[in-house]
């Protein structure tokens, strides 16, 4: 790859407990995916938890930033500086075909089903193998 092309892919492995870094992949999504860069998002262990559905679980909006505010604290703060909020940045993310996977091991590790899972993402259940056969050699694997 040249300086001036660009990635083939972008494979975002989600792992982070923090709500603003999982934003903020959220964010890396979107705009890769805005620029015809597709991407695959990997959720696993504590990241699982922002993309369970609110019916089980308070999903990204109870989970910390790494200073301590809510999720939905966060995002009313984005709010009223007119920052994408996290349901745009996923909404985002859904309309421009972004693919979502979630680790079937993290699912186990924290005891959460599948069936918890937030509808419109449209999760595939699989594991590491499957996200690496997924990434390309000429894409970029970020770790969040």
């Amino acid at each position: 790859m040249t300086d001036n092309q660009q990635i083939s892919k972008l494979s975002l492995i989600v792992q982070s407990a923090k709500v603003d870094q999982i934003h903020y992949a959220f964010a890396t999504a979107s705009a890769a995916l805005a620029i015809n860069i597709p991407v695959t998002m990997f959720f696993t262990m504590a990241a699982s938890r922002a993309v369970m559905g609110m019916n089980n679980h308070a999903g990204w909006r109870g989970m910390k930033t790494g200073d301590g505010q809510t999720g939905a604290d966060m995002d009313a703060g984005f709010t009223a500086r007119n920052i994408g909020t996290m349901e745009e940045l996923i909404s985002a993310c859904v309309a421009l075909g972004g693919r979502f996977l979630i680790c079937e091991m993290g699912l186990k590790a924290l005891d959460l089903g599948r069936d918890g899972l937030r509808t419109d993402l449209n999760f595939e259940v699989g594991g590491l193998v499957t996200f690496l056969s997924d990434a390309e050699q000429d894409g970029q694997i970020i770790y969040i």
